[in-house]
Parts: C-alpha cells; structure tokens; sequence
C-alpha cells in the first residue's frame, strides 16, 4: 500500500508499504499538496510495466481528430 502522509507523520508508516511525504500546509492547500505526487506516480508505475506513456489505451475513443 503506497500512502501520501504530511511530513511528521510517523504513525502512518507502520501501516503502509511505502510513504510519500507532502510538506505540512493550511488544510486547504494540503489536498492540493497531496495531489501533485499522484500523476507523476501513475507515470513511474507505465514506465515500470514497459507501457507507451506517449499513447495512452483507448485515446481515439475519446479524442476524435476530423
């Protein structure tokens, strides 16, 4: 289980398999913070699996060029 904590938060590493840590911030901001790392993780994990980054599956479904 990969898990984004607030820096500090120790407890949460002992129930998680891998912690990624956001600054500490205005609880506001914070949902922001903690939602930066999450496309550039979906990233690392296609290159990881050999996937085209490049070309997304099923793209021409979506997106239709005339």
């Amino acid at each position: 289980m990969i898990v984004i904590a607030s820096d500090g938060n120790e407890t949460i590493r002992q129930l998680a398999d891998e912690v990624i840590y956001v600054p500490r911030a205005d609880p506001f901001v914070q949902a922001l913070l903690a939602v930066v790392p999450l496309p550039l993780l979906a990233y690392r994990i296609a290159q990881l699996r050999g996937l085209n980054v490049d070309q997304p599956r099923d793209l021409a479904k979506t997106v239709t060029v005339e």
